[in-house]
């Protein structure tokens, strides 16, 4: 017995216990990681999938049966007693019963396009292949049976077939063509909108802007005001051409109508252009389900948002996201490494730098609202009117700076990541050894020279790991986001070909806003939820390319310092 005693112990001693509690806990934190991105990744990937409309009667106990068409979203269980409560008349002998959230979509018929159902009480249920999704601009998804197809108000095609016979098919062939002649007139529309007129807007501001800071300086004679009045004129005339472009436009636009019987059995006509895309998901096989499901994901990535941010993609956030982060490390980084230089190597160590120290590894756990309200302050309010008053009075009572953007957000973040880059650049000062200083200031170097093409170097890969872990944290926060430039929709992306080029003062779409806009803002709850979880993916896939791209530097740079270390 004390033998085996002894045994326990020197294994306690030998240190195997804390290596394999070590080993269990990496593998536990691994395995719940990568739990919670498959759980993201399959609510939100599985979004773009086109699920079967299912069609079939729905009757409650006591309630007038009706036809429902849907798609199924989700399936739970629900205790009977629970339902009895809330005055549905379910049958006694159950004690759970299983319900499905059901996507109804007509919007702009019904009220709502979620409802939930008790599966025992939906019956008959089939999957016409001639039942359609319309994904439209505006009150999300439509639902029904297509009957006609109308130009200038005459009919073109129309059919009074449900399943797919010739003429409801030839109907749905002049319907997609409908559909794909107006997207091609509404690419146009916005080209001409957002570009075309957008460009002469900025360039008139810039006209008014300029007179007025003649008018300021005293500088506006007879001649100038001519100039510019020639200039407007010209612009005006650009302008005009445009208008009358988007009126043709709008006449072509609002040519097409179609009729559709909705599950009701009432009959709607709309304008063709309202449609973005429409399809048949019961009569599609695999491979069109997958060319669907990746121009769904391409829409995703490359598109705008619409809908309250409830549709459409998220391009403009991921934009915003990486253009942030990469300012946000031009400007961490310097600072970050010249503020640990200065501690490491020319500062007088006792208890000042300790002091200071210690206020930087305190700054590193200051809440990142602080930050956003320290950057409102200061930054915004303080810094940014003064930038006003000084370079932008002709554009006041307007900010430029004074309000928030996206220069203001990248130095809030910086600041807020600062902290992170210094100590990790300390340690990797630190880690140099002292004879390799010592050698190069032997062969004649000065401290500067060898600071600059030794040390700094040799340090280079800590000095990364500093802005991975700043990459890291800063890409993430939202908190400090919402006071210094951040918004719910950006009409246009902070570069663009509009001189001059970047525009610093400009509001931004971000990730991580994003996802709390849609998952705590939106109207539609049940419509913004696996964009919630596809967003968040994003955000996450996002920032693992950010952190992979500074990883293969660091990487890179300590192989090529390996031997300067030996």
């Amino acid at each position: 017995m004390k033998m085996k005693k002894q045994t326990v112990s020197q294994w306690v001693k030998s240190g195997d216990p804390w290596v394999w509690l070590n080993a269990g806990a990496v593998a536990i934190s691994v395995i719940m990681v990568l739990g919670l991105l498959t759980l993201i990744a399959v609510r939100g990937l599985g979004h773009f999938w086109p699920a079967d409309i299912a069609q079939g009667t729905y009757s409650l106990p006591g309630s007038a049966p009706y036809t429902l068409v849907a798609e199924r979203v989700e399936t739970t269980e629900v205790p009977a007693a629970q339902l009895r409560e809330a005055g549905i008349n379910v049958a006694d002998h159950h004690d759970l019963m299983q319900r499905t959230l059901m996507k109804t979509g007509n919007r702009d018929v019904y009220g709502s396009d979620f409802r939930w159902i008790l599966d025992e009480y939906f019956t008959d249920v089939t999957k016409p292949e001639m039942l359609f999704a319309a994904e439209r601009h505006e009150w999300g998804n439509l639902y029904g049976y297509l009957k006609a197809v109308k130009e200038d108000g005459q009919v073109v095609e129309s059919t009074e077939d449900l399943t797919p016979t010739a003429s409801a098919l030839a109907t749905w062939a002049v319907f997609e063509k409908s559909i794909e002649r107006a997207t091609k007139i509404y690419d146009a529309i916005h080209e001409v909108e957002k570009d075309e007129i957008g460009a002469i807007n900025h360039k008139l501001e810039r006209l008014r802007l300029e007179q007025r800071r003649l008018e300021l300086n005293d500088a506006l004679t007879p001649q100038k005001q001519a100039d510019l009045d020639a200039k407007r004129a010209e612009q005006d005339a650009l302008y005009q051409g445009l208008q009358q472009r988007l009126i043709d436009l709008y006449a072509q636009i609002n040519r097409d109508t179609f009729v559709v019987q909705v599950m009701d059995g009432s009959i709607h006509e709309l304008q063709v252009a309202k449609v973005v895309r429409a399809y048949r998901p019961n009569a599609m096989g695999i491979p069109q389900k997958i060319g669907f499901y990746g121009a769904k994901v391409w829409e995703f990535l490359s598109a705008e948002p619409r809908e309250a941010n409830t549709e459409g993609g998220v391009f403009p956030a991921i934009f915003g996201t990486v253009m942030m982060v990469l300012l946000m490390t031009v400007l961490v980084t310097p600072f970050g490494v010249v503020a640990a230089v200065y501690l490491r190597e020319y500062a007088k160590q006792g208890v000042v730098t300790r002091t200071i120290r210690i206020a930087v590894n305190n700054l590193a756990g200051v809440p990142s609202i602080v930050y956003g309200v320290f950057g409102l302050g200061f930054f915004i309010y303080f810094m940014g009117s003064g930038i006003d008053q000084a370079f932008f009075p002709e554009a006041l009572p307007s900010p430029t700076f004074g309000t928030g953007g996206l220069m203001w957000a990248s130095v809030t973040l910086a600041l807020l990541t600062v902290p992170v880059v210094i100590v990790a650049t300390e340690e990797g000062l630190s880690r140099i050894p002292r004879n390799v200083r010592e050698g190069s200031l032997a062969l004649g170097a000065t401290k500067a020279e060898t600071l600059w093409r030794v040390v700094l170097p040799m340090a280079s890969p800590a000095i990364m790991t500093g802005v991975i872990l700043a990459v890291a944290r800063a890409a993430g926060e939202v908190a400090p986001l919402m006071l210094v430039g951040v918004v719910k929709l950006a009409p246009s992306l902070p570069l663009d070909g509009n001189y001059p080029y970047i525009h610093l003062d400009q509001k931004f779409m971000h990730l991580g806003f994003h996802i709390y806009d849609v998952g705590f803002q939106s109207p539609n709850v049940e419509a913004a939820r696996p964009l919630v979880y596809a967003t968040a993916l994003l955000l996450v896939i996002v920032i693992a390319l950010l952190n992979l791209s500074a990883v293969t530097i660091r990487n890179h740079l300590r192989e090529k310092y390996k031997s300067l270390e030996m």
